[in-house]
């Protein structure tokens, strides 16, 4: 083993140093004066930060250290870590029904339910804890640990100081909040690679939300399980991702084996991983991935902790959340940095990027640290987000429509002078499907081809029917699916007359 000084001169960063000093700052003039949190972002080394305070903290005070996480993957990312800085620690799993060895160690890791039960019990009790680090303490499953560390001090480390259980807010059990490097800070020092974003245009008003304030896994499955989104999906893998190490991120299983059975029809190196699949299973399918260039692996949370694959260049956003850490948890599963890896991609399937803003742009932790109800309150809400979508025809298919010199129509615009003319809204509609029609007829040598082109708009129609719903204030889900109805067989017609006209 290398000597510790090596490896904490190796480990830490100049931006790691100084949020070391300001934690060490409070813990040494404030210790008796409230819990500390520590907000880094994911790939900033939160791990190297707390595993070079528990050594130092044991160095200067002679006090234990017991460190919290929520997984077992975690619990043994976080001993191995420790290990490599000199701290020699054990780890309270299952298998651990007592501590009789507790003197020969100064450093412990449990796992929250685990040392829970054991404290519960009373067949452990740890002796001269000075410290508790809790990881990812967001979650609130770490809360009813606090009752048994009253005399100590507790330091939360999370990349999100936002709860996971809107009632219960952070601030109710943290005095102070350490920010440390901002996202965009680590891009521009070579720390994180550079996300490249693309949204797309997703309805989802027809997702419910469930009292953990998220969509609900049976609205996000019903609606990205259904053949429409599964093949926009497809077709945004093969347009940005195609080739690359790709993660896949769901909302429910029965979404992501309807994504697996898809890309797998398209000749796609694609694997399925949930909760369900056994340990070994786990390890097979990660191992796989690691390994595979083109891979892709599609599952549900369960890779947004504890799990570490920097040779990922792509993740694809198949799910809405309204959960500010799971946004930040799934895109930076992409953002470690390699010598040849500078950059990777990011593709947008539920409108998160326009929820939350980018994932490098500057946020205010300390406001929502301070003031979690009036953030909450102020994330954007999906009819807005869709009002606010302005549709871009890509350029694959801008170029079937080359012959046509206009291919844009403003619905609002349009609205506005029919509006100011006393006409009929109506005519809005019947002039966009001319437009449509002209375009199909022009870029076509028939009337086949030209109603095949009609389908390839199906996009576009729906967010200009979409656009004209909310100009006449008319937004319901069965409307709109009349329209758009209602409009393709229109669209239909008007080919069929322009041709008939022609000969």
């Amino acid at each position: 083993m290398q000597q510790r000084n090596e490896i904490t001169e190796k480990t830490l960063y100049d931006y790691q140093e100084e949020d070391l000093n300001a934690i060490f700052e409070h813990l040494d003039n404030d210790a008796h004066s409230g819990n500390l949190l520590y907000q880094l972002p994911t790939g900033g080394g939160k791990t190297v930060v707390f595993s070079e305070i528990a050594r130092r903290y044991i160095e200067h005070s002679q006090k234990k250290v017991v460190v919290l996480t929520h997984r077992i993957e975690l619990s043994n990312q976080t001993s191995q870590m420790l290990t490599g800085f000199g701290v020699k620690n054990k780890i309270i799993n299952s298998e651990v029904k007592e501590l009789r060895d507790q003197d020969n160690y100064m450093c412990f890791v449990a796992m929250v339910e685990t040392l829970n039960n054991r404290l519960q019990e009373e067949k452990v009790e740890i002796k001269n804890i000075g410290l508790v680090i809790i990881d990812e303490a967001h979650y609130n499953s770490f809360r009813k640990l606090f009752k048994f560390f009253e005399k100590s001090t507790i330091l939360g480390v999370t990349a999100t100081p936002l709860s996971s259980n809107i009632k219960l807010p952070m601030k109710d059990n943290y005095k102070k909040l350490i920010v440390g490097e901002s996202i965009a800070s680590l891009i521009n020092k070579n720390f994180l690679a550079k996300a490249n974003v693309y949204n797309y245009d997703v309805s989802l008003q027809s997702l419910k939300l469930g009292i953990s304030g998220d969509y609900t896994v049976k609205s996000s499955d019903e609606l990205y399980g259904n053949h429409n989104m599964l093949g926009k999906l497809l077709n945004a893998y093969c347009e940005i991702a195609k080739g690359t190490k790709t993660l896949i991120f769901n909302n429910g299983i029965n979404t992501s084996r309807y994504v697996y059975e898809t890309f797998k029809k398209a000749g796609i190196n694609i694997r399925h991983l949930d909760n369900k699949n056994t340990a070994s299973e786990r390890r097979d399918i990660l191992e796989w991935f690691s390994n595979t260039p083109d891979a892709v692996l599609t599952s549900v949370s369960i890779l947004t902790t504890g799990f570490d694959e920097p040779t990922v260049e792509s993740i694809i956003l198949n799910r809405a959340t309204r959960s500010l850490t799971l946004y930040f948890q799934m895109i930076g599963r992409g953002s470690r940095i390699l010598p040849n890896k500078g950059e990777f991609t990011v593709v947008d399937m539920g409108n998160n990027v326009a929820r939350f803003g980018l994932w490098d742009a500057p946020i205010d932790w300390q406001e929502i640290f301070h003031f979690p109800d009036f953030y909450l309150e102020n994330i954007k809400n999906d009819e807005d987000i869709e009002r606010e979508f302005v549709y871009e025809m890509p350029l694959e298919l801008q170029a079937k429509f080359s012959k046509s010199e206009n291919i844009a129509y403003d619905v609002k615009e349009e609205y506005k002078k029919i509006f100011a003319k006393g006409l009929k809204s109506k005519i809005v509609l019947e002039q966009s499907i001319e437009q449509h029609a002209q375009m199909c007829v022009q870029n076509a040598k028939d009337v086949f081809e030209a109603r095949k082109l009609a389908k390839l708009l199906n996009e576009e129609i729906s967010y200009r029917v979409r656009q004209y719903s909310y100009c006449i204030m008319n937004n319901t889900k069965n409307y709109k699916e009349w329209l758009e109805e209602d409009y393709e067989r229109k669209l239909r017609s008007a080919i069929s007359r322009k041709f008939a006209a022609r000969m």
